[in-house]
């Protein structure tokens, strides 16, 4: 798929690690020029314009936005990747912390799509992709401030799809299942056994181990190409059939 994207320019937001930055990689690798969104964005990949933004305020939003703009003059597909996660109950997380993810997972997603619009419906090959998860759709165990956010993240994708598609902006999202990222190493690092707490995130997920950043950000260049011109209002899942299958036990 090498030139896929040849022409086309893209942001993806929390791109300086995880998902993010293995989405910067495969977009680069097909041509695209990407922009990096991230609080820190120095592990962003070679070749990428790594940008410094805080998807929580919307003036930093809009600045790195407009740098974009500058260096390249387009923005054909925005990526919102960028994200918090949360654990416990929902007696567990006080408001401010409610309020806080729901700043980055949810009003980060609007901000950063809300000043790219006008130079998306300039672009032959719009498309947004935003990232919410299998705990949109499935009941996780101490995970309810999470999945309520990304709930609402693809809440708001089917939203954005019926608003934009007749202005030509495909909007779609990916639902991972436990991936390997950053974020769930913490988990792991801070779990009172690790090697057990791998075990069972990797036991909860069908096909029996966490899913790739790279399987992720395969599914999201899919979407966010020309090749998916008639895939819009869809949320694609790539959690190893958690969300769907209920499998025997091994024997």
């Amino acid at each position: 798929m090498s030139g896929e994207y040849d022409g086309l320019v893209a942001i993806v937001t929390g791109g300086g690690s995880g998902i993010g930055a293995a989405v910067a990689r495969e977009l680069t690798a097909r041509g695209a020029e990407v922009a990096a969104f991230d609080l820190d964005p120095s592990g962003s990949p070679d070749g990428v314009l790594a940008i410094r933004a805080d998807v929580s305020d919307d003036e930093s939003v809009r600045v790195a936005v407009q740098q974009v703009v500058d260096t390249y003059g387009r923005i054909d597909v925005v990526v919102n990747n960028a994200g918090i996660g949360a654990q416990g109950t929902v007696e567990d997380n006080p408001d401010e912390q409610w309020r806080q993810v729901f700043e980055v997972n949810v009003m980060g997603a609007v901000r950063v799509s809300r000043a790219s619009l006008p130079y998306l419906r300039q672009s032959p090959a719009a498309a947004i992709v935003n990232v919410a998860s299998v705990a949109a759709t499935t009941g996780i165990p101490q995970r309810a401030l999470y999945s309520t956010t990304k709930g609402a993240v693809q809440s708001l994708t089917m939203a954005m799809a019926a608003d934009h598609l007749r202005e030509g902006i495909r909007v779609n999202c990916v639902n991972p299942g436990t991936a390997a990222t950053p974020w769930v190493q913490r988990l792991l690092d801070s779990a009172p056994d690790p090697v057990a707490e791998r075990a069972a995130l990797d036991a909860r997920q069908p096909h029996g181990r966490l899913v790739t950043a790279e399987e992720v950000a395969l599914a999201i260049v899919y979407l966010a190409g020309p090749s998916s011109g008639s895939t819009a209002g869809t949320a694609l899942a790539v959690d190893g059939g958690m969300a769907t299958l209920r499998m025997r036990p091994k024997d």
